[in-house]
């Protein structure tokens, strides 16, 4: 297919900024994003749950709740939390904070029963690592709030519209050279060829999913306005109604039986299974509980389930993400392209797809900015703006992957020293970014670059070792839960070590990007 050379020229030129401006941004969503996909698994890793053990297989929910409603009315009426599917405490209720946002210093009650029934009620403060990760897969550390919403998430949605530009003058550009490039890793023919074939193969082979995730991420960022701006089409009426409230309000102590509610859960969406459930303002007209319906065998439409939305008292549905029939197709489409965003529609499977797309990802940010320096470089090797660049990569890329795996390596051990560990886990990730940053300004990009994957390599391998110390002087078996993850942090520390090896090896080389490509190539 031929292309006007003018035409080739303009799409390259906004391929070219829009990957520039939006690509250090969106490494960090990419990357941390990869790690959502696990990040129940990295919670556990670092911090298993130290709430009491269930034993009985055929646990009696209905006197727990009885007996924590009789004790702790006033409390649990404000809302508690029924999780039908844990071997830990199945009733909790949170006494600082609350469900939504990441606190860091929120606190919750666990509740189970004893052999003799009696309610056991223990304090737990609410480990936030898991929000820690899911907090830079959505706003790339961006710190501050723009109205009820974090800074970092609209930054996000405007680098998600200049990475969709990317995107499709990228497509542009290789047109004309597709059919024969595509599958193309011309290692002969140089470390730049290379990276450049690396780059497109990438970019071409995962578009779909770059697609799905920009317009979804722009939808997540925007949808105040979008909604506000599409209700003036409706003579102002909201989009999404409001269930009326009761003539009456309605009182804890009337709650029905748990298994009613299952049950009717379990009608209106066939085939799922209830397996956590959410209340809220049960002393009110408004009364909701929030079923978590989870289905292995269907598309799920939420970051790791279905969500139902009933009136517990009268047992109505009053919304859910679950397929809702003809007369709600929209709502049906959004949810349907929104669940490919969260990757959780194709069991541990899809998950794993996720995860390898996401490092693919922030790689194909990484290597644009790389090709971007190199070719500036070529051009002038003495100009200011690229070595800042170069710099800026550097540290923001490799800064980012450093302060991650320290913040795990810390919040394993922090329990032992502090009680609440939350705020040293962010701190301790902010502080480690930072510090790297500054050193990859202050040091040649080469020696910055060598010193990062040697960093890198040795927290993964920290992480194991970390685990093994663990094991041998405590042998709870929770710390084997998370395997996983101390199998993928040795794949990552081996990987990191070889690349480092070879970028030193390499460092007589004083052009900045092939280092970073025979270190690729390694």
């Amino acid at each position: 297919m031929k292309v006007r050379s003018d035409i080739l020229r303009t799409y390259q030129g906004v391929h070219t900024w829009t990957g520039i401006i939006a690509g250090l941004v969106l490494f960090i969503g990419f990357y941390a994003g990869s790690l959502t996909m696990f990040k129940h698994e990295i919670q556990q890793w670092a911090a298993p749950i130290q709430a009491p053990k269930v034993t009985s297989s055929n646990y009696d929910y209905q006197t727990l709740v009885d007996t924590a409603i009789n004790e702790h009315s006033e409390q649990l009426a404000k809302g508690f939390n029924l999780d039908l599917h844990t071997p830990n405490a199945p009733l909790s209720w949170y006494i600082k904070g609350n469900a939504r946002g990441m606190e860091l210093d929120k606190q919750l009650n666990f509740a189970h029963l004893n052999v003799n029934g009696s309610l056991n009620v223990s304090v737990q403060t609410e480990n936030e690592l898991a929000d820690l990760v899911d907090y830079l897969h959505r706003t790339a550390g961006f710190i501050g709030e723009i109205g009820h919403d974090q800074s970092g998430v609209y930054i996000l949605g405007i680098a998600c519209v200049l990475y969709f530009l990317a995107l499709v003058s990228g497509v542009i550009i290789l047109l004309p050279t597709l059919v024969k490039t595509f599958f193309a890793l011309r290692k002969e023919k140089g470390p730049s060829r290379f990276w450049l074939d690396s780059h497109n193969l990438v970019g071409i082979a995962s578009l779909p999913f770059h697609l799905v995730i920009a317009f979804t991420v722009v939808v997540f960022a925007f949808h105040d306005f979008i909604y506000g701006g599409l209700a003036q089409f409706y003579d102002g009426k909201p989009l999404f109604q409001r269930p009326t409230p009761a003539a009456q309000s309605f009182h804890i102590e009337n709650l029905p039986r748990i298994d009613e509610q299952v049950l009717a859960a379990k009608n209106y969406a066939p085939g799922y299974e209830p397996i956590h459930i959410h209340y809220s303002n049960l002393n009110s007209a408004s009364p909701s509980a929030v079923f978590m319906m989870s289905n292995n065998n269907a598309v799920v439409r939420g970051p790791d389930t279905d969500y139902l939305f009933m009136n517990p008292y009268t047992l109505e549905v009053v919304n859910s993400s679950y397929p809702q029939g003809e007369d709600a197709v929209w709502g049906n489409m959004v949810a349907s392209i929104f669940s490919l965003h969260f990757g959780t529609y194709g069991g541990d499977w899809g998950r794993w797809g996720y995860f390898i797309m996401g490092l693919l990802g922030a790689f194909l940010f990484y290597s644009g900015n790389l090709l971007w320096i190199d070719k500036r470089f070529k051009k002038n090797p003495n100009k200011r703006s690229t070595l800042f660049m170069a710099k800026l990569t550097i540290g923001v890329c490799l800064g980012s992957m450093i302060a991650v795996a320290f913040t795990l390596v810390a919040a394993k051990w922090l329990p032992a020293f502090v009680s609440n560990t939350n705020y040293a886990t962010l701190y301790s990730y902010y502080a480690a970014f930072f510090v790297f940053v500054i050193y990859s300004f202050l040091k040649p990009v080469q020696k910055a670059t060598t010193v990062g994957f040697y960093l890198l390599a040795s927290l993964c391998a920290l992480m194991v070792l970390s685990t093994l110390v663990k094991l041998a002087s405590d042998t709870n078996s929770l710390f084997y839960s998370s395997y996983l993850v101390d199998i993928v942090a040795a794949i990552f520390a081996a990987t990191f070590f070889k690349v480092a090896k070879r970028q030193q090896q390499k460092q007589a080389t004083q052009t900045i990007m092939p280092t970073f490509e025979q270190a690729g190539q390694s």
